[in-house]
Formats: structure tokens, sequence, C-alpha cells
């Protein structure tokens, strides 16, 4: 392992952690040009007997607040306090996005097809072979929560390949509305998590820089099923109500320019045929409806009142057996 790790011994960042400790460790991200050094907090919780390694993260893209919000309230309410195995939090990844209130790092690049990094590449780069050397080799599972870019706001729900059937059972466990196929993209952290042998689920839910509170509780008691499942949390694991397990997709994108208005409900099932939405001009000379090609449910929706012929408006599972127009 990583820093000299052995059965017996955590070491993070080069500071050890013994079972039953707790430490909140600096991890550099780079120099401003003040010379001041910024740093992201990660706190770690060992409980007093071995088990897992549990990574929760929020933020790797700077304007997705719900993510933040969700490992905060996990911190906040001791979930992240294990009885059994270490639970690693990071809150904020990308330090510089948050502050900024963007998605990207300063040097314009997405943090999430960075990975793993070079050490003398980008700043973006650099920041992800830190992660990718010295934090992924510790974990066994990660939590990486997201939620929509731009205009576009998720249905919560979970994301893995469903090639890999242990990890469509975590992602049922977690008990989110929604179950979602999706591939590894490349350079992308799952990926590399993915290469080094590790697990990793993607949680989805709300819209950039936006709060909701129903996404973040959600994002808090998934993870705390995961963690009851890990033996790592006592209790029961509570599902509402059992997982859709969404296997194929698509974005529908805008037939037309103009003013765009969603007329169903984000998260419900539509039949083919039926009106999902409408698209008029702002003089009141044409209005086009906008028909659902196939049945499937709506998981994500573009908010924008205003959108561009080609724009993706609606995010849309594609069953099994039904024409795709």
């Amino acid at each position: 392992m990583q820093d000299g790790n052995s059965k017996d011994r955590f070491v993070i960042l080069g500071q050890e952690i013994k079972l039953g400790e707790s430490a909140v460790i600096e991890m550099e991200v780079a120099k401003l040009h003040t010379r001041n050094s910024l740093s992201i907090p990660i706190i770690v919780e060992r409980a007093s007997c071995e088990g897992p390694v549990l990574l929760l993260m929020g933020g790797v893209h700077g304007d997705e607040i719900n993510g933040v919000a969700i490992v905060r309230d996990l911190i906040r309410k001791k979930i992240n306090k294990p009885t059994r195995g270490t639970v690693i939090c990071i809150p904020v990844f990308n330090v510089f996005g948050y502050l900024n209130q963007q998605r990207e790092f300063p040097d314009g690049r997405d943090l999430n097809r960075m990975f793993p990094g070079t050490a003398k590449g980008s700043l973006a780069s650099q920041f992800a072979h830190k992660f990718t050397e010295e934090i992924a080799p510790l974990v066994d599972y990660i939590l990486d929560f997201h939620t929509g870019g731009g205009n576009r706001y998720n249905y919560p729900n979970i994301r893995c390949d469903f090639k890999q059937t242990e990890m469509v059972r975590l992602a049922k466990i977690f008990g989110a509305p929604f179950v979602v196929h999706s591939n590894y993209i490349a350079k992308s952290i799952r990926e590399t998590i993915n290469k080094m042998g590790k697990s990793i689920l993607l949680f989805e839910g709300g819209k950039s820089l936006q709060l909701d509170q129903s996404v973040v509780k959600c994002g808090v008691e998934g993870t705390l099923n995961l963690m009851k499942h890990l033996k790592m949390q006592d209790g029961e694991i509570k599902i509402e109500e059992e997982p859709i397990v969404l296997k194929d997709s698509k974005w529908l994108r805008a037939p037309y320019s103009g003013i765009f208005e969603p007329l169903v409900n984000n998260g419900c099932r539509v039949q083919r045929k039926a009106i999902i939405g409408r698209i008029s001009d702002p003089y009141g000379e044409f209005e086009k409806k906008i028909y659902a090609p196939f049945n499937g449910y709506i998981f994500g929706v573009n908010t924008a009142p205003i959108v561009y012929k080609g724009d993706a408006i609606f995010h849309v599972s594609v069953e099994e057996n039904t024409h795709v127009d």
C-alpha cells in the first residue's frame, strides 16, 4: 500500500492515524500568486477495529454544491464516524472551482477529465496525480457526489457500469430512485479508480449552483445504507421504494430554437407520443409540441427558459423492445 501502510498501519499524506483516532489533514493544492498555499481539508475517522476504507467526496466540479452539502451533512450528523473501518471525507475537492463558483480549474480544464494526471502537467493534472498517488491507493470504496451541469437538473440517481454485477448490487443498496448504466469515461476519476481494482459509485442529483435539500437527504440516506451494508454503521438498511434500473438512455434534443417549457415532472415515466414539452417564439407566431419518441423514465431536464435547436432538453431511459425514432 501507499505510504508504507500495512494491515495494522494507516498512513495518509505522511501522517499515521491509529485505530480509534481522528484527524484533519491539509492536502496542498497549489501555491497562489501571493506565495500563500492553497489546501483542502481531508477528514479521517478510524474505528477501533479494522474494516473497509470508504472515501466520500464532493465538489469535483466546483459549482456542484449539492455534493458538498451531502458530505457536510454526513460529517455534521457524525455518520462519517464508523463502527468498523475508516471513512475519509473530502467535502470540497476542486477548491478553486468552489471559490469561483465555476465547474473548472483555473487553467480552464475539467478536473474530472485529467486523471490519473501527471507530476509535471497542468495545474489540474498535477492535482489529479497527487490524488491518484497518495489518496486513491488507500481506499476500497468511493462515493463521488455530483449534480447536473449548467441548467440540467438530474433526478437523484446512482450510476455504475452494469457489466459489473457487484457494483449494480451496491448501487441498488444505496437506494436512490434510479440506478443508471454509465460507461467509464476516459480520464475520469471513475475510470482511474476502476483500473486500480477498486469500487466507485457516482451519485447525481439536482443542478449546479443550487442547493436542493431533497437531493442532499437522498445522498445522506444512501451513504448510510451503503455503510450499513459494509458493516461500518449499525442498523437496518432503509429503502423507501425499490430503485428503478435504467439500462439505456438518450438525451432528447430541441427540434427548434425558442422558449422551452417542460410539461412533465422530472422522474416520471412517459409513454411514446405523449406530449412532454413545448417550444414557442417570443412573438406568439408558433408553438411546437415535443413528443416522447419512446417509452421511458425522464431523469434529467434542461431548466433553461430559452434553448437553441440541438440543445439537450430531456434525459430519458430507453426501455427494452421499444422503438427509437
